[in-house]
């Protein structure tokens, strides 16, 4: 279920402060009027170093950390509230299972734990257990399971009540790049089933391959939100690309001036150029130097940058 406004979850001016210490109480600003919307049945990726506020946003959301000012809902309802927690699936990072358990008895353990009976858990099992690819092993002993078997197990955890929201806390941190693949396809799927998946990660490829959306906070500030195409073509000093045939001294001699200029060599008389003009009087300069020149311009395109490139670029010197 969403909000009014077909989201399933709002921040408005969401703030945190800690206060440490036993006199004095040093405050500490975790969040700084921080404003989320988070559409229903996307992937949506929150980036950010440590101490970014991630955890803290999570927990707000949870019911675990109360605010200290602003407001926040989750389907529709207010944050931590018992009717927003029961349409939730938590997967908290490096979460443990007791090593006697497998498969079976887990889902049987956590299922007790979100009020479903016997019967309704032995229904549900069996589908999720071939969705997260753990059919033939869910008689196994946790002990052992890789990292990520385990992963996909909490996945399987969280899902088991069929929840509309999914929040996952860095749910590939450690897991081998076979498990991460996994993982990645458990998530469209139930995306594609119609749920909605918040994911917190500090894995900017892993973001960039599955998400629909991001918001990247530092400081507990949200510098910027968005979906994954948008932010990595919004910075306007994204890298133009010239592809170019010519003879390869005339073209080298084109961009001599411009030490930051990468160029590629794709054949005897074929170079990939690529620089980061700072406004487009330059880069007319250089298209009507290669027409001099009588290079012949196959193509020039801005290339999006990776999503780690836009971070980068909006954390600076702060990770």
């Amino acid at each position: 279920m969403a909000s009014p406004s077909g989201s399933v979850i709002e921040a408005a001016e969401l703030s945190k402060i800690y206060r440490f210490g036993i006199i004095r109480r040093r405050p500490f600003q975790a969040l700084k009027n921080v404003n989320l919307s988070v559409p229903a049945g996307c992937i949506y990726g929150l980036l950010g170093p440590n101490g970014a506020g991630k955890t803290t946003l999570i927990k707000i959301l949870l019911g675990i950390v109360s605010r200290t000012s602003g407001s926040a809902s989750v389907l529709g309802h207010p944050a931590g509230s018992m009717a927003a927690r029961r349409g939730v699936g938590y997967l908290p990072e490096n979460h443990r299972l007791p090593r006697h358990l497998t498969a079976t008895t887990a889902l049987e353990y956590y299922g007790s734990l979100s009020g479903m009976s016997p019967a309704q858990i032995r229904a549900e099992r069996p589908r999720l257990l071939e969705l997260v690819g753990l059919a033939g092993r869910e008689r196994e002993r946790v002990s052992g399971y890789s990292k990520g078997m385990l992963q996909r197990l909490g996945l399987a955890q969280a899902m088991l009540h069929r929840p509309p929201l999914i929040v996952l806390d860095e749910p590939t941190d450690g897991v081998d790049p076979v498990g991460r693949r996994e993982i990645r396809d458990v998530l469209k799927k139930l995306a594609s089933q119609g749920h909605t998946i918040f994911l917190n990660s500090h894995l900017l490829q892993e973001i960039e391959l599955i998400c629909d959306s991001v918001a990247i906070l530092n400081r507990g500030q949200l510098l910027k939100t968005g979906t994954v195409q948008e932010m990595t073509r919004a910075l306007s000093d994204a890298p133009l690309q010239f592809q170019l045939q010519g003879p390869a001294h005339k073209i080298r001699s084109v961009f001599a001036d411009r030490p930051t200029a990468i160029l590629r060599e794709v054949s005897a008389e074929s170079i990939e150029v690529e620089i980061r003009p700072s406004a487009q009087h330059e880069v007319d300069a250089i298209i009507d130097r290669l027409r001099q020149e009588e290079i012949s311009i196959y193509r020039v395109a801005r290339r999006d940058q990776t999503l780690e490139e836009v971070f980068m670029t909006l954390v600076g010197g702060t990770v």
